[in-house]
Protein backbone atom coordinates (compact mmCIF):
# COMPACT_ATOMS: atom_id res chain seq x y z
CA UNK A 1 0.00 0.00 0.00
CA UNK A 2 2.89 2.18 0.66
CA UNK A 3 4.29 1.35 -2.30
CA UNK A 4 1.44 2.46 -4.49
CA UNK A 5 0.78 5.74 -2.89
CA UNK A 6 4.30 6.41 -3.17
CA UNK A 7 3.91 5.78 -6.87
CA UNK A 8 0.81 7.76 -6.81
CA UNK A 9 2.83 10.93 -5.18
CA UNK A 10 5.86 10.63 -8.16
CA UNK A 11 3.21 10.88 -10.58
CA UNK A 12 1.57 13.61 -9.52
CA UNK A 13 4.83 15.56 -9.16
CA UNK A 14 5.82 15.09 -12.75
CA UNK A 15 2.67 15.91 -14.18
CA UNK A 16 2.74 19.14 -12.47
CA UNK A 17 6.34 20.05 -13.33
CA UNK A 18 5.31 19.28 -17.03
CA UNK A 19 2.55 21.53 -17.29
CA UNK A 20 4.56 23.88 -15.28
CA UNK A 21 7.34 23.53 -18.33
CA UNK A 22 4.93 24.02 -20.84
CA UNK A 23 3.45 27.17 -19.69
CA UNK A 24 6.88 28.39 -19.78
CA UNK A 25 7.96 27.29 -23.37
CA UNK A 26 4.66 28.36 -24.53
CA UNK A 27 5.84 32.17 -24.22
CA UNK A 28 8.95 32.01 -25.43
CA UNK A 29 9.35 34.27 -28.75
CA UNK A 30 10.97 31.42 -30.61
CA UNK A 31 8.06 28.75 -30.49
CA UNK A 32 5.55 31.41 -31.09
CA UNK A 33 3.76 30.32 -34.42
CA UNK A 34 1.52 33.22 -36.62
CA UNK A 35 -0.51 31.45 -38.93
CA UNK A 36 -2.21 34.28 -40.09
CA UNK A 37 1.49 35.97 -41.24
CA UNK A 38 2.17 33.09 -43.49
CA UNK A 39 -1.45 33.73 -45.10
CA UNK A 40 -0.09 37.78 -46.19
CA UNK A 41 2.37 35.97 -48.36
CA UNK A 42 0.61 34.33 -50.29
CA UNK A 43 -1.50 37.46 -52.28
CA UNK A 44 2.06 38.87 -52.99
CA UNK A 45 3.09 35.61 -55.24
CA UNK A 46 -0.71 35.95 -57.23
CA UNK A 47 0.48 39.29 -58.58
CA UNK A 48 4.09 38.24 -59.86
CA UNK A 49 4.86 39.16 -63.47
CA UNK A 50 4.85 35.65 -64.45
CA UNK A 51 1.31 35.19 -63.32
CA UNK A 52 0.23 37.84 -65.02
CA UNK A 53 1.59 37.08 -68.51
CA UNK A 54 0.69 33.58 -68.38
CA UNK A 55 -3.36 34.87 -67.40
CA UNK A 56 -3.14 37.73 -70.20
CA UNK A 57 -2.72 36.66 -73.70
CA UNK A 58 0.44 38.07 -75.80
CA UNK A 59 -1.11 38.61 -79.12
CA UNK A 60 -4.63 39.93 -79.85
CA UNK A 61 -6.12 40.22 -83.14
CA UNK A 62 -7.71 43.66 -83.28
CA UNK A 63 -8.88 45.41 -87.17
CA UNK A 64 -8.64 49.61 -86.45
CA UNK A 65 -7.44 49.56 -82.31
CA UNK A 66 -6.12 52.93 -81.75
CA UNK A 67 -4.13 53.48 -78.31
CA UNK A 68 -4.58 56.77 -76.77
CA UNK A 69 -0.97 58.48 -76.43
CA UNK A 70 -0.07 58.02 -79.63
CA UNK A 71 0.14 61.19 -82.11
CA UNK A 72 -1.16 61.77 -85.15
CA UNK A 73 1.22 61.85 -88.18
CA UNK A 74 1.01 64.96 -90.40
CA UNK A 75 1.71 63.51 -94.11
CA UNK A 76 3.96 66.26 -95.36
CA UNK A 77 6.41 66.21 -91.90
CA UNK A 78 6.57 62.39 -92.30
CA UNK A 79 6.91 62.18 -96.64
CA UNK A 80 10.60 62.26 -97.60
CA UNK A 81 11.78 62.38 -101.46
CA UNK A 82 14.47 60.63 -101.24
CA UNK A 83 13.11 57.85 -104.26
CA UNK A 84 13.41 60.47 -106.54
CA UNK A 85 17.07 61.52 -106.57
CA UNK A 86 17.40 57.64 -107.05
CA UNK A 87 15.15 57.48 -110.29
CA UNK A 88 17.03 60.45 -111.84
CA UNK A 89 20.06 58.39 -110.88
CA UNK A 90 18.78 55.20 -113.32
CA UNK A 91 17.32 57.74 -115.88
CA UNK A 92 21.25 59.11 -115.99
CA UNK A 93 22.32 55.20 -116.33
CA UNK A 94 20.35 53.94 -119.08
CA UNK A 95 22.61 55.31 -121.56
CA UNK A 96 25.58 53.11 -119.96
CA UNK A 97 23.30 49.95 -121.19
CA UNK A 98 25.18 50.03 -124.58
CA UNK A 99 28.23 49.23 -122.94
CA UNK A 100 26.94 45.52 -122.87
CA UNK A 101 26.19 43.18 -125.82
CA UNK A 102 23.02 41.86 -126.00
CA UNK A 103 22.20 38.29 -127.42
CA UNK A 104 21.00 39.15 -130.65
CA UNK A 105 21.61 35.79 -132.52
CA UNK A 106 25.17 36.62 -133.18
CA UNK A 107 27.20 33.47 -132.63
CA UNK A 108 28.14 35.38 -129.02
CA UNK A 109 26.56 35.12 -126.10
CA UNK A 110 26.26 37.55 -122.80
CA UNK A 111 26.15 34.98 -119.58
CA UNK A 112 27.60 35.62 -115.91
CA UNK A 113 28.62 32.23 -114.54
CA UNK A 114 26.65 34.09 -111.27
CA UNK A 115 23.46 32.03 -110.80
CA UNK A 116 20.97 32.79 -108.10
CA UNK A 117 17.02 31.99 -107.70
CA UNK A 118 17.50 33.64 -103.82
CA UNK A 119 16.57 37.41 -105.66
CA UNK A 120 13.13 35.98 -106.17
CA UNK A 121 12.39 35.44 -102.87
CA UNK A 122 14.62 38.04 -101.03
CA UNK A 123 12.53 40.67 -102.88
CA UNK A 124 9.79 39.33 -99.93
CA UNK A 125 11.56 39.71 -97.09
CA UNK A 126 10.22 43.57 -95.75
CA UNK A 127 6.26 42.05 -95.62
CA UNK A 128 7.55 38.73 -94.07
CA UNK A 129 9.43 40.20 -91.60
CA UNK A 130 6.57 42.76 -90.74
CA UNK A 131 4.15 40.62 -90.69
CA UNK A 132 6.27 37.99 -88.74
CA UNK A 133 6.37 40.87 -86.50
CA UNK A 134 3.00 41.12 -86.08
CA UNK A 135 1.70 37.91 -85.68
CA UNK A 136 3.95 37.14 -82.94
CA UNK A 137 2.25 39.96 -81.03
CA UNK A 138 5.25 43.27 -81.48
CA UNK A 139 3.20 46.37 -82.04
CA UNK A 140 4.28 48.25 -84.52
CA UNK A 141 2.88 51.55 -85.96
CA UNK A 142 -0.06 50.45 -87.31
CA UNK A 143 -2.99 48.20 -86.36
CA UNK A 144 -3.98 45.48 -88.72
CA UNK A 145 -7.09 47.55 -90.82
CA UNK A 146 -4.12 50.15 -91.08
CA UNK A 147 -1.12 48.07 -91.56
CA UNK A 148 -2.94 46.66 -94.91
CA UNK A 149 -4.35 49.27 -96.35
CA UNK A 150 -0.82 51.65 -96.58
CA UNK A 151 0.81 48.14 -97.70
CA UNK A 152 -2.22 47.56 -99.99
CA UNK A 153 -1.61 51.12 -101.78
CA UNK A 154 2.12 50.99 -101.32
CA UNK A 155 2.47 48.09 -103.88
CA UNK A 156 -0.87 49.43 -105.72
CA UNK A 157 1.34 52.59 -106.39
CA UNK A 158 4.54 50.67 -106.60
CA UNK A 159 3.30 48.19 -109.97
CA UNK A 160 1.30 51.26 -111.56
CA UNK A 161 4.54 53.03 -111.77
CA UNK A 162 6.57 50.35 -112.98
CA UNK A 163 4.38 48.45 -115.27
CA UNK A 164 3.38 51.59 -116.91
CA UNK A 165 6.99 52.33 -117.98
CA UNK A 166 8.19 48.89 -118.16
CA UNK A 167 6.03 48.49 -121.50
CA UNK A 168 6.10 52.25 -122.40
CA UNK A 169 9.58 52.33 -122.87
CA UNK A 170 10.23 48.65 -123.69
CA UNK A 171 13.99 47.75 -122.75
CA UNK A 172 15.53 44.84 -124.00
CA UNK A 173 17.01 43.02 -120.71
CA UNK A 174 20.41 42.40 -120.85
CA UNK A 175 19.90 38.44 -121.76
CA UNK A 176 17.95 39.39 -124.33
CA UNK A 177 15.13 37.74 -123.22
CA UNK A 178 12.49 40.05 -123.35
CA UNK A 179 11.97 44.19 -123.75
CA UNK A 180 10.40 45.01 -120.30
CA UNK A 181 13.88 45.51 -118.62
CA UNK A 182 13.66 49.45 -117.29
CA UNK A 183 12.89 49.73 -114.36
CA UNK A 184 13.79 46.44 -112.20
CA UNK A 185 10.15 45.20 -110.48
CA UNK A 186 12.30 42.49 -108.37
CA UNK A 187 14.04 45.40 -106.85
CA UNK A 188 10.39 48.10 -106.65
CA UNK A 189 9.17 45.14 -104.97
CA UNK A 190 12.41 44.70 -102.50
CA UNK A 191 12.54 48.68 -101.49
CA UNK A 192 8.34 49.12 -100.93
CA UNK A 193 8.87 46.28 -98.22
CA UNK A 194 11.84 47.56 -96.96
CA UNK A 195 9.73 51.47 -96.80
CA UNK A 196 6.74 49.27 -94.78
CA UNK A 197 9.42 47.75 -92.26
CA UNK A 198 10.90 50.57 -91.70
CA UNK A 199 7.82 52.59 -91.08
CA UNK A 200 6.27 50.22 -88.99
CA UNK A 201 9.35 49.25 -87.04
CA UNK A 202 12.59 50.66 -87.75
CA UNK A 203 11.16 53.96 -86.96
CA UNK A 204 8.77 53.06 -84.05
CA UNK A 205 11.11 50.04 -81.96
CA UNK A 206 14.81 50.00 -83.54
CA UNK A 207 16.75 51.45 -86.22
CA UNK A 208 18.40 47.87 -87.10
CA UNK A 209 14.85 47.08 -88.72
CA UNK A 210 15.53 49.79 -91.24
CA UNK A 211 19.04 48.41 -91.73
CA UNK A 212 17.73 44.96 -92.72
CA UNK A 213 15.23 45.69 -94.76
CA UNK A 214 17.35 48.32 -96.74
CA UNK A 215 20.36 45.98 -96.99
CA UNK A 216 18.22 43.04 -98.06
CA UNK A 217 16.01 44.88 -100.69
CA UNK A 218 19.60 46.24 -102.17
CA UNK A 219 20.82 42.96 -101.93
CA UNK A 220 18.28 42.20 -104.35
CA UNK A 221 19.40 44.56 -107.07
CA UNK A 222 22.72 43.71 -106.84
CA UNK A 223 21.56 39.96 -107.74
CA UNK A 224 19.43 41.12 -110.42
CA UNK A 225 22.75 43.04 -112.22
CA UNK A 226 24.67 39.81 -111.62
CA UNK A 227 22.35 37.17 -112.69
CA UNK A 228 21.94 39.04 -115.99
CA UNK A 229 18.64 40.09 -115.54
CA UNK A 230 18.84 44.28 -115.49
CA UNK A 231 20.76 47.19 -116.32
CA UNK A 232 22.23 48.78 -113.57
CA UNK A 233 19.52 51.81 -113.99
CA UNK A 234 16.84 49.48 -113.72
CA UNK A 235 17.78 48.89 -110.50
CA UNK A 236 18.36 52.09 -109.58
CA UNK A 237 14.63 53.18 -110.84
CA UNK A 238 13.29 50.09 -109.08
CA UNK A 239 14.81 50.95 -106.10
CA UNK A 240 13.49 55.01 -106.07
CA UNK A 241 10.30 53.83 -107.15
CA UNK A 242 9.77 51.18 -104.57
CA UNK A 243 10.89 54.57 -101.90
CA UNK A 244 8.69 56.53 -103.25
CA UNK A 245 5.61 54.34 -103.45
CA UNK A 246 5.74 53.22 -99.85
CA UNK A 247 6.35 57.14 -99.00
CA UNK A 248 3.31 58.51 -99.90
CA UNK A 249 0.78 55.41 -99.52
CA UNK A 250 1.65 56.06 -96.14
CA UNK A 251 1.41 59.90 -96.38
CA UNK A 252 -2.06 58.80 -97.86
CA UNK A 253 -2.74 56.82 -95.00
CA UNK A 254 -2.37 59.69 -92.62
CA UNK A 255 -4.52 62.01 -94.51
CA UNK A 256 -7.55 59.20 -94.61
CA UNK A 257 -7.42 57.79 -91.43
CA UNK A 258 -5.87 60.24 -89.25
CA UNK A 259 -5.19 59.01 -85.83
CA UNK A 260 -7.07 55.74 -86.23
CA UNK A 261 -5.45 52.27 -86.13
CA UNK A 262 -2.53 53.49 -84.47
CA UNK A 263 -0.41 51.65 -81.99
CA UNK A 264 2.94 53.33 -81.72
CA UNK A 265 4.76 56.71 -82.70
CA UNK A 266 8.63 57.49 -83.79
CA UNK A 267 11.15 56.89 -81.45
CA UNK A 268 11.41 59.45 -79.47
CA UNK A 269 15.24 60.56 -77.83
CA UNK A 270 16.97 63.54 -76.65
CA UNK A 271 20.18 62.66 -79.17
CA UNK A 272 20.22 64.40 -81.96
CA UNK A 273 22.00 62.38 -84.89
CA UNK A 274 24.11 66.08 -85.64
CA UNK A 275 25.35 66.28 -82.49
CA UNK A 276 25.55 62.49 -82.18
CA UNK A 277 26.79 61.31 -85.57
CA UNK A 278 28.31 57.72 -84.51
CA UNK A 279 25.97 56.17 -87.67
CA UNK A 280 25.58 52.75 -89.89
CA UNK A 281 24.51 53.32 -93.31
CA UNK A 282 23.74 51.34 -96.50
CA UNK A 283 24.84 52.88 -99.55
CA UNK A 284 24.25 52.93 -103.55
CA UNK A 285 25.72 55.19 -106.24
CA UNK A 286 27.31 56.16 -109.64
CA UNK A 287 31.05 55.98 -109.99
CA UNK A 288 33.55 57.93 -112.95
CA UNK A 289 37.28 58.34 -113.24
CA UNK A 290 39.87 56.60 -115.09
CA UNK A 291 38.11 56.25 -118.26
CA UNK A 292 40.96 53.90 -120.16
CA UNK A 293 43.39 51.05 -120.78
CA UNK A 294 45.33 50.76 -124.15
CA UNK A 295 47.40 47.52 -124.88
CA UNK A 296 49.33 47.35 -127.71
CA UNK A 297 48.02 44.90 -130.33
CA UNK A 298 51.05 45.38 -132.97
CA UNK A 299 52.58 41.64 -132.12
CA UNK A 300 49.62 39.69 -133.16
CA UNK A 301 49.13 41.35 -136.58
CA UNK A 302 45.31 40.87 -136.24
CA UNK A 303 42.84 42.81 -138.16
CA UNK A 304 39.94 44.28 -137.66
CA UNK A 305 40.25 46.29 -134.05
CA UNK A 306 40.42 49.69 -133.92
CA UNK A 307 43.36 52.39 -133.30
CA UNK A 308 44.63 51.34 -137.33
CA UNK A 309 45.19 47.55 -136.09
CA UNK A 310 47.67 48.42 -133.49
CA UNK A 311 46.37 49.24 -130.22
CA UNK A 312 43.35 47.78 -128.04
CA UNK A 313 41.50 50.70 -126.23
CA UNK A 314 39.37 49.66 -123.07
CA UNK A 315 37.39 51.92 -122.18
CA UNK A 316 35.83 52.70 -118.47
CA UNK A 317 31.71 53.09 -118.36
CA UNK A 318 29.89 54.62 -115.23
CA UNK A 319 30.32 52.30 -112.26
CA UNK A 320 27.85 51.30 -110.25
CA UNK A 321 28.63 51.28 -106.09
CA UNK A 322 27.01 49.10 -103.72
CA UNK A 323 28.53 49.40 -99.57
CA UNK A 324 27.91 49.46 -96.05
CA UNK A 325 29.64 52.01 -93.69
CA UNK A 326 30.60 52.74 -90.02
CA UNK A 327 31.69 55.09 -87.53
CA UNK A 328 31.79 55.52 -83.95
CA UNK A 329 32.37 58.83 -82.63
CA UNK A 330 34.39 60.14 -79.53
CA UNK A 331 32.77 64.01 -79.85
CA UNK A 332 30.37 65.72 -82.69
CA UNK A 333 33.26 66.10 -84.22
CA UNK A 334 35.76 63.10 -84.49
CA UNK A 335 35.62 59.40 -85.10
CA UNK A 336 37.05 56.36 -86.15
CA UNK A 337 35.28 53.81 -88.70
CA UNK A 338 35.40 52.07 -92.21
CA UNK A 339 34.13 50.99 -95.20
CA UNK A 340 33.22 48.25 -97.60
CA UNK A 341 32.35 48.77 -100.77
CA UNK A 342 32.16 46.52 -104.44
CA UNK A 343 32.45 49.08 -107.63
CA UNK A 344 31.66 47.50 -110.77
CA UNK A 345 32.62 49.42 -113.79
CA UNK A 346 31.32 48.07 -117.43
CA UNK A 347 34.27 47.69 -120.28
CA UNK A 348 33.76 48.61 -123.89
CA UNK A 349 35.88 48.84 -126.91
CA UNK A 350 37.33 44.97 -127.30
CA UNK A 351 34.36 44.19 -129.99
CA UNK A 352 36.88 43.30 -132.56
CA UNK A 353 39.04 40.86 -131.04
CA UNK A 354 36.34 38.03 -131.45
CA UNK A 355 35.46 35.95 -134.64
CA UNK A 356 37.29 38.48 -137.27
CA UNK A 357 40.16 37.82 -134.74
CA UNK A 358 39.50 34.11 -135.46
CA UNK A 359 39.59 34.33 -139.20
CA UNK A 360 42.47 36.49 -139.55
CA UNK A 361 44.22 33.43 -137.52
CA UNK A 362 43.15 30.84 -139.90
CA UNK A 363 44.18 33.42 -142.72
CA UNK A 364 47.84 33.31 -141.28
CA UNK A 365 47.99 29.75 -141.05
CA UNK A 366 47.79 29.60 -145.14
CA UNK A 367 48.43 32.58 -146.20
CA UNK A 368 45.92 35.95 -147.76
CA UNK A 369 45.14 33.52 -150.76
CA UNK A 370 41.16 32.69 -149.10
CA UNK A 371 40.50 31.10 -153.03
CA UNK A 372 42.96 28.43 -152.72
CA UNK A 373 41.59 24.76 -152.28
CA UNK A 374 43.71 23.95 -150.00
CA UNK A 375 42.61 26.68 -147.48
CA UNK A 376 38.87 26.17 -148.19
CA UNK A 377 39.60 22.19 -146.98
CA UNK A 378 41.16 23.91 -143.91
CA UNK A 379 38.47 26.20 -142.86
CA UNK A 380 35.41 24.31 -144.43
CA UNK A 381 35.76 20.52 -144.49
CA UNK A 382 34.70 18.68 -147.95
CA UNK A 383 32.44 16.57 -149.01
CA UNK A 384 28.57 16.59 -148.63
CA UNK A 385 27.20 16.46 -145.05
CA UNK A 386 25.96 12.48 -144.42
CA UNK A 387 28.28 11.20 -147.46
CA UNK A 388 31.37 8.81 -146.69
CA UNK A 389 33.77 11.71 -147.64
CA UNK A 390 32.17 14.68 -145.54
CA UNK A 391 34.22 16.64 -142.80
CA UNK A 392 33.38 19.37 -140.22
CA UNK A 393 34.52 22.29 -140.76
CA UNK A 394 37.27 23.22 -138.73
CA UNK A 395 35.05 25.92 -136.54
CA UNK A 396 31.48 24.71 -137.25
CA UNK A 397 28.43 26.67 -136.22
CA UNK A 398 27.64 25.42 -132.70
CA UNK A 399 31.09 27.35 -131.78
CA UNK A 400 30.66 30.63 -129.51
CA UNK A 401 32.03 33.30 -127.01
CA UNK A 402 30.40 33.34 -123.79
CA UNK A 403 31.42 36.49 -121.78
CA UNK A 404 31.71 35.23 -118.74
CA UNK A 405 32.40 38.92 -116.56
CA UNK A 406 31.95 42.31 -118.50
CA UNK A 407 33.03 44.31 -115.55
CA UNK A 408 36.08 45.20 -113.97
CA UNK A 409 34.76 44.64 -109.98
CA UNK A 410 36.59 46.05 -107.30
CA UNK A 411 35.98 45.05 -103.54
CA UNK A 412 37.43 47.32 -101.04
CA UNK A 413 37.63 47.43 -97.10
CA UNK A 414 39.19 50.89 -96.00
CA UNK A 415 39.26 52.01 -92.04
CA UNK A 416 40.18 55.61 -91.04
CA UNK A 417 39.04 58.89 -89.00
CA UNK A 418 35.68 60.44 -89.98
CA UNK A 419 35.00 64.00 -89.46
CA UNK A 420 31.55 65.81 -88.57
CA UNK A 421 30.19 69.74 -88.68
CA UNK A 422 26.97 70.20 -87.87
CA UNK A 423 25.97 73.38 -90.10
CA UNK A 424 22.09 73.46 -88.20
CA UNK A 425 19.54 71.26 -86.18
CA UNK A 426 18.63 69.06 -89.39
CA UNK A 427 22.41 69.41 -91.10
CA UNK A 428 26.05 68.38 -90.99
CA UNK A 429 29.33 68.53 -93.14
CA UNK A 430 31.47 65.24 -93.10
CA UNK A 431 34.43 63.91 -94.52
CA UNK A 432 37.03 60.96 -93.68
CA UNK A 433 40.73 59.90 -94.68
CA UNK A 434 41.06 56.21 -95.18
CA UNK A 435 43.40 53.53 -96.63
CA UNK A 436 42.12 50.38 -97.18
CA UNK A 437 42.65 47.33 -99.47
CA UNK A 438 41.57 46.77 -103.09
CA UNK A 439 41.23 43.48 -104.81
CA UNK A 440 39.88 43.40 -108.10
CA UNK A 441 37.79 40.65 -110.08
CA UNK A 442 38.90 40.37 -114.16
CA UNK A 443 36.69 40.50 -117.21
CA UNK A 444 36.51 36.82 -118.75
CA UNK A 445 35.76 36.16 -122.92
CA UNK A 446 35.60 32.44 -122.70
CA UNK A 447 35.50 30.78 -126.34
CA UNK A 448 33.58 26.88 -126.89
CA UNK A 449 34.41 25.86 -130.15
CA UNK A 450 33.58 22.31 -132.16
CA UNK A 451 34.57 21.22 -135.26
CA UNK A 452 36.62 18.55 -137.33
CA UNK A 453 40.05 17.65 -136.68
CA UNK A 454 42.65 18.04 -139.45
CA UNK A 455 46.12 16.89 -140.06
CA UNK A 456 48.55 19.56 -141.09
CA UNK A 457 52.09 18.51 -142.72
CA UNK A 458 54.32 21.31 -143.93
CA UNK A 459 55.87 20.07 -147.09
CA UNK A 460 59.05 21.75 -148.87
CA UNK A 461 58.83 23.07 -152.40
CA UNK A 462 61.34 21.65 -155.11
CA UNK A 463 63.80 25.10 -154.32
CA UNK A 464 63.64 24.14 -150.71
CA UNK A 465 62.91 28.08 -150.30
CA UNK A 466 59.21 27.72 -148.75
CA UNK A 467 57.12 24.60 -148.05
CA UNK A 468 53.43 24.07 -148.49
CA UNK A 469 51.00 22.41 -146.09
CA UNK A 470 49.10 19.80 -146.92
CA UNK A 471 45.83 19.26 -145.10
CA UNK A 472 43.69 16.17 -144.40
CA UNK A 473 40.57 16.06 -143.22
CA UNK A 474 40.01 12.96 -140.07
CA UNK A 475 36.54 11.40 -139.53
CA UNK A 476 36.86 12.63 -135.71
CA UNK A 477 36.12 15.95 -134.27
CA UNK A 478 37.20 18.14 -131.11
CA UNK A 479 35.24 20.21 -128.16
CA UNK A 480 37.54 23.03 -127.25
CA UNK A 481 36.53 25.49 -124.41
CA UNK A 482 39.31 28.02 -123.21
CA UNK A 483 40.18 31.52 -121.59
CA UNK A 484 40.02 33.74 -124.98
CA UNK A 485 40.63 37.16 -123.17
CA UNK A 486 40.95 38.42 -119.75
CA UNK A 487 41.78 41.42 -118.47
CA UNK A 488 42.64 42.30 -114.58
CA UNK A 489 44.12 44.66 -112.00
CA UNK A 490 46.38 43.27 -109.28
CA UNK A 491 45.34 44.03 -105.53
CA UNK A 492 46.76 46.81 -104.14
CA UNK A 493 46.35 49.56 -101.44
CA UNK A 494 44.38 52.50 -101.45
CA UNK A 495 43.43 55.61 -100.07
CA UNK A 496 40.16 57.54 -99.88
CA UNK A 497 37.88 60.71 -99.10
CA UNK A 498 34.80 62.08 -99.48
CA UNK A 499 32.71 64.97 -98.73
CA UNK A 500 28.93 64.29 -97.56
CA UNK A 501 25.74 66.23 -96.60
CA UNK A 502 23.93 64.97 -93.77
CA UNK A 503 20.00 65.87 -93.62
CA UNK A 504 18.27 64.56 -89.90
CA UNK A 505 14.74 63.58 -91.18
CA UNK A 506 14.15 62.39 -88.24
CA UNK A 507 15.45 61.61 -84.39
CA UNK A 508 17.54 58.45 -85.18
CA UNK A 509 17.36 58.60 -89.37
CA UNK A 510 18.89 60.81 -91.58
CA UNK A 511 19.59 60.51 -95.59
CA UNK A 512 23.19 61.34 -96.76
CA UNK A 513 24.68 62.69 -100.21
CA UNK A 514 28.15 61.57 -100.71
CA UNK A 515 31.18 62.28 -102.94
CA UNK A 516 34.05 60.15 -102.33
CA UNK A 517 37.40 60.03 -104.33
CA UNK A 518 39.30 56.75 -104.07
CA UNK A 519 42.89 56.26 -105.33
CA UNK A 520 45.11 53.29 -106.26
CA UNK A 521 47.99 52.34 -108.36
CA UNK A 522 47.15 49.24 -110.56
CA UNK A 523 49.05 46.82 -112.47
CA UNK A 524 46.55 45.91 -115.17
CA UNK A 525 47.52 42.03 -117.09
CA UNK A 526 45.64 41.55 -120.43
CA UNK A 527 45.79 38.01 -121.91
CA UNK A 528 44.77 37.34 -125.23
CA UNK A 529 44.56 33.64 -126.71
CA UNK A 530 42.42 33.44 -129.62
CA UNK A 531 44.45 30.19 -130.93
CA UNK A 532 44.62 27.51 -128.06
CA UNK A 533 41.39 25.68 -130.29
CA UNK A 534 44.13 24.71 -132.64
CA UNK A 535 45.93 22.19 -129.45
CA UNK A 536 42.93 19.64 -130.17
CA UNK A 537 42.23 20.44 -133.67
CA UNK A 538 44.92 20.32 -136.05
CA UNK A 539 47.39 18.44 -132.95
CA UNK A 540 49.86 21.71 -132.38
CA UNK A 541 51.53 22.39 -129.25
CA UNK A 542 51.24 25.26 -127.09
CA UNK A 543 54.80 25.50 -127.81
CA UNK A 544 53.65 25.82 -131.65
CA UNK A 545 51.15 28.86 -130.73
CA UNK A 546 52.34 31.11 -128.06
CA UNK A 547 54.79 33.31 -129.93
CA UNK A 548 52.75 34.19 -133.00
CA UNK A 549 49.36 33.61 -131.23
CA UNK A 550 49.61 34.17 -127.75
CA UNK A 551 50.06 37.68 -126.12
CA UNK A 552 49.88 38.71 -122.55
CA UNK A 553 50.93 42.58 -121.33
CA UNK A 554 50.60 44.33 -118.24
CA UNK A 555 50.73 48.10 -118.35
CA UNK A 556 51.04 49.92 -114.62
CA UNK A 557 48.20 52.63 -114.19
CA UNK A 558 46.70 55.58 -111.97
CA UNK A 559 43.31 54.80 -110.90
CA UNK A 560 41.29 57.64 -109.96
CA UNK A 561 37.46 56.91 -108.73
CA UNK A 562 34.53 59.29 -107.83
CA UNK A 563 31.52 58.00 -106.98
CA UNK A 564 28.29 60.31 -105.98
CA UNK A 565 25.33 58.68 -104.50
CA UNK A 566 23.42 58.20 -101.53
CA UNK A 567 22.90 56.39 -98.50
CA UNK A 568 20.32 55.79 -95.60
CA UNK A 569 21.79 55.84 -92.59
CA UNK A 570 20.51 55.33 -88.47
CA UNK A 571 22.53 56.74 -85.60
CA UNK A 572 23.49 55.08 -82.78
Amino acid sequence: MKKILFLAALLFCGTTKSMANDGKYTALEPLKLDVPEMKVEMPSLEQSPRLTIAQEPSYRLTWMRTNPDVKEYKAMNDLTFVGIPLFVAGMIAKSEKKSFRQNDGTKHVLLTEFKTHIDDYSQFFGPAMTVGLKVAGVEGRSDWGRLLASAGLSYGIMAGFVNGIKYTAKEMRPDGSTANSWPSGHTATAFVGATILHKEYGLTRSPWFSVAGYGVATATGVMRVLNNRHWVSDVLSGAGIGIMSGELAYALSDVIFKKRGLLRGDISSDRSIIDHPSFFSVSMGLGGGSRDLTFDMSKMDISGLDMNDTELNLKFGASTAVGVEGAYFFNKYVGVGGRLRVNSSPIKGWDGIEWLAVADLLSNLYGEDYSDPEFQRLVDGQGTPGSPDYSAPLVDEGSYFSIKSDHLTEFSADLGMYFNIPLSERFALGSKLLVGRSIMQEIDLSAFFTGGMRRLEFVPTPDGEDYDIKVTCLPENYTAEWDYFTVGGNNTMKFGTGLSLTYAYKENYAWKLFLDYDFSRKTYTMTYNPSDFLVKSVGWTPEDLEDEYFDTQSIKKNRHTFILGGSFTISF
